[in-house]
Formats: structure tokens, sequence, C-alpha cells
């Protein structure tokens, strides 16, 4: 790989969470999108739920960027390639913007993508400014563009938040208080894009809202330098996998996707909440989701549960991460206290919580080598497993997720971003 690229780019960061920075991606993208250019958007960090809606907003799939998990070099690599194929590239951030180690500041420093910031203006008027000017200046190294003000309640309204601005700062418009434009939120984030039947009419509307409030412009365009070159080993050929992917169990990244089948794997999709049988499959990849949304469902399928203890006492190998991971238990018990009977794979119970329980990038040391990946759950595991290995937290917090092993079966409450290591990864599936 020789040779830099240009591509117009924006990091889409915030104050602090919950200020619609993924309302406001999604916005940008849909906007462009509808005006034929082609959007390439990145999330920052680790998160599954922004990226679908950035994939229906954008009509690409979306990437994770990170420079801890995903790594400098193959966060470089995303872009540069990126960068040839699009016409704007967005990179929706994580939490504030100096939040975190690392934080979304830290990756717009390192690639020199400009910032826009998001801060909702519901309360504000001259203090808009200020607030900007502070993001803008925090770190006088940071590649700032301009803000959007969101939630303002009118055009006048927003007209002020502008006029507050410095004239350095760019104004990138302003998105209404209108339940028309705001994407709903559950326990986990956001509601999957595929549950909301109304998602196109939210992301037209939010791009008409831009669209009318300021220009919408293409900014400069960022060189992007070309990546080292890699090789990856063919170490799953001919290998077929069945990855579960429904409303149960939906939290896959692209990536992980896409290196199964560069180590030379077939992957082919099945449903446990609908389907009966599982696929002629050598490994099982049970992703994170919902499935504490499904219980009944899920327990009544008893063909298919007996398919998945079928593969596992044929020794085949099967990787659970978080809400795979419940599913193989005895048994789950959601908020509202109700239980469903789960698979008896893995000796235990788990049972959601009223907040959080863990929020905690991870690194583990495997048999075959290290792998990385994050933790975001609100359920407790109960029961006499024991570990095969635990993580290990790159910012110090105690969380330290376990990792079982039976037989060729692998679980944790650890969402790994298989990129980080091909060759491990390519462990968890080998027959």
């Amino acid at each position: 790989m020789t040779g830099s690229r240009h591509c117009p780019a924006l990091l889409i960061a915030a104050p602090a969470s919950g200020q619609g920075k993924t309302t406001v991606t999604a916005a940008l993208a849909r906007l462009h999108t509808r005006q034929g250019k082609r959007v390439r958007v990145f999330k920052c960090g680790p998160d599954f739920l922004d990226p679908m809606i950035l994939a229906r907003a954008s009509a690409t799939p979306v990437y994770q960027l990170d420079l801890w998990m995903v790594g400098e070099a193959e966060s470089r690599r995303l872009l540069w390639q990126a960068a040839g194929e699009a016409d704007l590239i967005l990179i929706e951030g994580v939490m504030g913007l100096f939040d975190g180690t690392p934080s979304a500041a830290d990756l717009a420093r390192r690639f020199g993508v400009p910032v826009l910031a998001v801060i909702d203006g519901s309360a504000m008027a001259q203090t808009f400014g200020a607030l900007a000017h502070g993001l803008a200046t925090f770190q006088p190294d940071l590649p700032f563009s301009g803000v959007l003000g969101n939630k303002v309640g009118s055009a006048r309204h927003g007209e002020i938040l502008r006029d507050a601005l410095p004239e350095s700062i760019r104004w990138y418009g302003a998105l209404p208080r209108s339940a028309a434009v705001e994407l709903p939120s559950r326990h986990l984030g956001l509601v999957q894009a595929e549950e909301l039947a109304d998602l196109d009419a939210r992301l037209d509307a939010a791009a008409d809202a831009l669209a009318a409030s300021a220009d919408v412009a293409l900014p400069p365009a960022v060189e992007f330098a070309a990546p080292e070159s890699r090789t990856i080993e063919p170490l799953l050929a001919g290998v077929r996998i069945g990855v579960a992917r429904d409303s149960a169990f939906a939290f896959l990244y692209q990536a992980n996707l896409d290196l199964l089948r560069e180590l030379g794997a077939e992957l082919r999709f099945f449903s446990p909440l609908a389907d009966s049988q599982l696929p002629e499959v050598d490994s099982l990849y049970l992703p994170g989701g919902y499935p504490e949304l499904h219980l009944a469902q899920l327990e009544a399928n008893q063909a298919m549960a007996l398919a998945i203890r079928g593969h596992h006492a044929a020794g085949k190998p099967i990787h659970a991460e978080c809400g795979g991971m419940l599913y193989l238990l005895d048994k789950l018990t959601d908020k509202a206290g109700i239980s469903g009977q789960m698979l008896g794979l893995l000796q235990g119970e788990a049972t959601l919580q009223p907040r959080l329980t863990a929020l905690a990038l991870q690194e583990v040391a495997l048999p075959h080598g290290r792998l990385r990946g994050h933790s975001y759950h609100h359920s407790a595991l109960t029961g006499e497993l024991v570990p095969l290995a635990r993580g290990e937290c790159p910012n110090y917090k105690r969380t330290a997720e376990a990792v079982y092993r039976i037989g060729r079966l692998t679980a944790s409450y650890i969402h790994f971003y298989l990129p980080s290591a091909p060759a491990v990864a390519a462990q968890l599936f080998k027959p």
C-alpha cells in the first residue's frame, strides 16, 4: 500500500454523552447520501447500536475506530481504504470529546480529522459560545472545525446560538427539539435500527432540518497516510461458521465478519429465535444482543436448543459473547423478574440488574495469545464456573471479566474485536 489519499472528513463529538452525536452524524450521512455523495461512517470506540443507525443513514457498513482496541495501524488502514472510495468520511465520537483514554480528541489529533462539536442548546443562549470556545481551545493542538446546536426551540433560538460563536468557529446548523428526529433508547443504548419502523422518516426529517439551517458544503479534505501492508493467513480455509443474527443476537462488529472471511471461513447466518435447525456448519458464533427481551421465544424453540447442544456434544467449536453466553446458561431473568430456561451448556444463571454492571475495555491472555475487546452489560452471573482466564483493563478499572471454556466452547461477557489478533481469533473457530 503506497500513497496517501485525500477526503473531506469530520469527527462528530460533544461535551458529554446524550447530546445527540448519533442523531447528528446520521443526519449528516443521510443529507449527503441523498445528494448523491458516497459517505463512509465510522464509530469511535466499542459500540454496536449506533453503527446500526449510521449504516442505515449512509447505506454502507460502519466500522469501529479506536487507538487501543482496534489499534492505530488498523484504524489508519480503515480510514485510508475509506478515503479511496468516499466523498465524505464521518466519525461519530464517544462520550465527551476529551473523556476516556484514548479519547475521541486523541483520535482526531492522531489522524488530523477536524472536530464538529454537537452541543445541546435547549437551555442555553450566549453561553453556547463560551462552551464552544472551551471545546475548541482546551487542547491547542486539536483540529477543531465548528459546532452544531441540537434541540433548539426555534429558528430564532438557533440564530442566537449561532451569533454567540467566535468568528473562528464554523456554524454547522441546528436540529430542532422534536420527537420526529430523536432516536429512542433502552437499557443498553439506542433501540436497534430494525425495530424502528419509522427510522428512515426520522433520518430524512433530521437531514431536512440541517439543510434548512446552515451551509452544508463539504469540509476541507484531510490527508490520510497509507498504512503498512498486512498479510492474513487462511487459517480457517474451508471452515463453515454459523453466525447467530436476529433481533436477540445482533451485536456484531462488521470487522469481525470481514476478518473471518479473510481467514478463509464461509459464514452462514441463522436465527436462534426463528430457525428450527442449524445450517451445515463446523463452528458456531453466538454474539451479544438482547436475549432478555426474547426469553419466551428462545425457551420455546427447543428444536434449536437441541441442535446447539448436539453441536457442542459433537466436540465442535462454539464462541459466545455476552448475550450469546447468557443463552448458554441454565436460566436468564429479566428486569421484571421473568425467567426463561436457556440451553444449560454453562452451569449458572444471570439476572438483569437495575443499573449497568460493567463497562470497560478488556484484554485477555488466551492459550494461543492475547485478544482485545470490551465489556458492557446490565446482568450479573452466578454459578460455580471456573474461568480459563480473566480480562485486564488498560485504564486500571477493576473490571476483570472471566472467560470460560468447556471442551470446544468458549464464552465470556467480553465482546472481542477479532482483528486485534487474527491468529488467536482463528483458534476460537478452528475445528
